[in-house]
């Protein structure tokens, strides 16, 4: 039995928008995570801040899911940025190398204020 699934939108700010994911994030949940990143872009947001700390379970459906949000964020001229990353995701982003395509903070705070930074330093 999977866990009660959510998609909420924490925060947007211009072309910003941080998503917090929460429950099983398999087959049955990543076509409604993609539709809701596609969503949030075709709305103005093409960086993507996705919260991962509420991810109970995460197959290959959910991987292939944000491989499919960060090539369609590539193609805005946008960014998928993930937080809160658990231990079993973070070692199947690992495995697959998309650890090295796809920047990570500890926290969605972290990730917020890691492009605050960049944005007045740029």
């Amino acid at each position: 039995m999977t866990d009660a699934f959510h998609i909420d939108v924490l925060h947007t700010d211009g072309a910003l928008a941080v998503i917090a994911l929460a429950g099983d994030f398999d087959i049955t949940t990543a076509p409604a995570v993609r539709a809701r990143a596609l969503e949030l872009m075709a709305a103005g947001h093409p960086d993507l801040v996705a919260d991962l700390s509420g991810v109970t379970f995460c197959d290959s459906s959910g991987l292939g899911a944000l491989v499919g949000i960060w090539r369609c964020a590539k193609d805005a001229d946008g960014s998928l940025t993930l937080a809160a990353i658990p231990d079993r995701l973070s070692r199947l982003l690992s495995v697959t190398g998309m650890d090295t395509l796809l920047p990570t903070f500890p926290s969605a705070d972290a990730a917020l204020a890691a492009r605050q930074s960049n944005r007045t330093t740029a």
